[in-house]
């Protein structure tokens, strides 16, 4: 346990706070299908639109980094400020309407802001969890996941309620998660003042054979996990016309196939406790590796089969996470923490937009039932990283 007691409430209001806040990030893709009806959108603007906020995330993990913003000035307050701008440019959506070029410009603030709400939750987490901030992050990332997930619930929650209701109802939720955070959680005791930013110390970074190892192997898994929560949907209604009349259930189950990672994550932080991270991870990753390849079998079968299978893929894809987070500060140079975790989660986003956009290029020509058949090489190659690891 940690030398100063921590208070009850504090790792439920963060992890609270961290689920409000992170809704912003899909966003825009649960209303996607209403501006592709309404705005006469083209199909490529579902990925256009994630990979807008990847780019504002990367910009905004940079931009923090570099101006050391979480060390300058309370993280809690970091916090508020981000989650109000970022719940602003969301509900400005409701301004410019499905006009695509503004709505491209409003996600990548939304993710650029972002970059003050996920990073910087898990650095007030750590200034309260010393010695069990394992497990804290393990919840941390588990929100991380719901929160992405929440607004793919509001979407069948309010059946009636138009687009721009739904994308108001999210800038709420992440307004009040960063108050619920400003208000009650104070910066903690273990709080620490990070290094500068170095971007010149990157072959200092991966001069380390097991951080290579750590890193590499995240590289993998980043390829596969945003790109697979962005076309869930997709999948969904390319499978719905085979059967009719399931259609206003998509958002549901696309929540429930994204917001099931946060059963990996948590469930994942235990195992590691016994295992280690790295066969935790290695495990999570095969298995994810092993649903992209099946995953044009999977569309063909019943209904309930197909969900299963789906709500499987989502434990799995994203609850190695919080593992290969640890295991790139456990090998991370000693001196160069910050710098090495902020280089490899830029790195990590900008595959992401990379594998995004491959699909979103070729899933015309594929069909949405072959698409997750790119996403192999990702965990392939990350697990032939992570194998050396593993072995330890």
């Amino acid at each position: 346990m940690s030398a100063t007691p921590v208070p009850r409430r504090i790792l439920p209001v963060i992890v609270a706070s961290q689920l409000a806040g992170t809704s912003l990030w899909f966003a825009g893709n649960a209303v996607m299908p209403d501006l592709q009806r309404r705005g006469g959108l083209p199909v490529e603007a579902l990925g256009d639109m994630t990979t807008a906020v990847q780019l504002g995330f990367i910009a905004g993990t940079l931009a923090f980094a570099f101006f050391a913003i979480a060390d300058r000035y309370s993280p809690r307050r970091i916090f508020l400020v981000c989650a109000l701008l970022g719940a602003g440019f969301n509900a400005a959506t409701y301004l410019v309407g499905a006009s695509l070029w503004p709505l491209l410009s409003l996600r990548f603030a939304a993710g650029f802001f972002l970059a003050g709400i996920y990073p910087v939750g898990m650095k007030i987490a750590s200034g309260w969890f010393d010695r069990d901030l394992g497990k804290a992050l393990g919840y941390l990332v588990g929100a991380l996941v719901l929160g992405t997930a929440l607004p793919h619930l509001i979407r069948p929650l309010g059946r009636d309620l138009p687009w721009e209701s739904v994308m108001l109802s999210v800038s709420g939720i992440v307004a009040s998660g960063g108050l619920l955070m400003y208000a009650l959680v104070p910066d903690g005791p273990h709080l620490r003042t990070n290094a500068r930013f170095d971007l010149t110390a990157f072959g200092a970074i991966f001069g380390s054979a097991d951080f290579r190892a750590s890193a590499f192997g995240y590289f993998g898994h980043m390829w596969e996990l945003y790109a697979l929560w962005a076309f869930i949907p997709a999948y969904l209604a390319a499978y719905d016309a085979g059967v009719p009349g399931i259609s206003s259930s998509i958002s549901f189950w696309s929540f429930l196939v994204i917001g099931a990672g946060a059963i990996g994550c948590i469930a994942g932080g235990l195992v590691s406790l016994r295992l280690g991270s790295a066969k935790v991870a290695f495990a999570q990753l095969a298995a994810s590796g092993a649903c992209c390849l099946v995953s044009p079998l999977a569309f063909w079968t019943p209904y309930p089969v197909m969900l299963a299978f789906l709500a499987f893929w989502g434990v799995v894809v994203v609850g190695d996470s919080a593992q290969f987070s640890a295991l790139n500060a456990r090998y991370a140079p000693s001196h160069l923490v910050g710098s090495a975790l902020t280089i490899v989660n830029c790195i990590g986003f900008a595959i992401t937009i990379v594998s995004i956009q491959l699909l979103n290029n070729v899933m015309s020509v594929t069909g949405a039932q072959y698409v997750f058949l790119l996403l192999i090489p990702g965990p392939i190659l990350g697990l032939i990283a992570l194998l050396r690891l593993a072995r330890q």
